[in-house]
């Protein structure tokens, strides 16, 4: 068997592998996420609180570099470790950061191949969605393992409620803020589909449930834009 085939996170790489839709990579976010570059600064704002100045942090997911570049733009003493499988997209990364390279390390791979820390917090945003709920739970699990006693955890994705009703207004709503934002109508509704039919949109309260099931407490919602959620929660002793 392949390594493709071994590794079920590798189905939604192609994209993030192509060199034209990278370059419009930041497009996406700005068009469906309301309020990312807020959400990039709450980000900071969570972590600062708990975090020493010197902090080292954990970004999984860190293709493209936008919450990167937010982060030590925000606090010039922290420094950086990413993660993301996609090398065209670390790429981009490089780019998005320029001289702040120098105080980040960009890792190809998943949390397994990010080194053991600890870390002094970690930030996974627009990322976890792309997972099933197994994936998820080991994911989230990996990345307690690498955080500090208390080290703060922040995350936000995408959300579907399970109940028809409310899953056909959160698509819609979806749909209509990226229309609003300039998105293009047919390409809005292809992801309108894509999401309708992932596997991976879970409901926002099994999200809180895997927080704590795989050793974080404090789960405390501070972002909430249409489907769109986001956590702040703090790593618990590792039994």
């Amino acid at each position: 068997m392949s390594e493709a085939a071994e590794d079920p996170r590798k189905r939604f790489l192609d994209i993030f592998e192509d060199p034209a839709a990278v370059a419009r990579y930041a497009d996406g976010p700005r068009q469906f996420v309301p309020g990312v570059e807020a959400l990039h600064k709450m980000a900071a704002i969570l972590i600062a609180e708990r975090a020493p100045a010197d902090a080292k942090v954990l970004v999984l997911g860190a293709g493209g570099g936008m919450e990167l570049k937010a982060l030590a733009d925000a606090h010039p003493g922290w420094s950086f470790v990413g993660v993301d499988p996609a090398a065209e997209m670390l790429r981009l990364t490089e780019r998005t950061l320029g001289d702040d390279m120098a105080r980040t390390e960009l890792v190809r791979g998943y949390v397994e191949q990010a080194h053991a820390g600890p870390f002094d917090a970690a930030v996974c945003l627009l990322t976890l969605h792309f997972l099933d709920e197994a994936e998820r739970r080991a994911t989230v699990s990996e990345i307690r393992r690498r955080l500090r006693p208390e080290a703060p955890f922040v995350t936000a994705h995408n959300t579907l409620p399970l109940r028809t009703e409310a899953r056909s207004r959160a698509l819609h709503r979806y749909a209509q803020y990226g229309v609003a934002s300039g998105a293009d109508p047919d390409k809005t509704e292809h992801y309108r589909t894509g999401i309708d039919q992932s596997p991976s949109m879970l409901p926002a309260e099994l999200d809180e449930d895997i927080f704590r099931s795989e050793g974080f407490s404090g789960v405390e919602l501070f972002y909430a834009g249409f489907s769109w959620r986001g956590w702040v929660c703090y790593a618990g002793p590792i039994s």
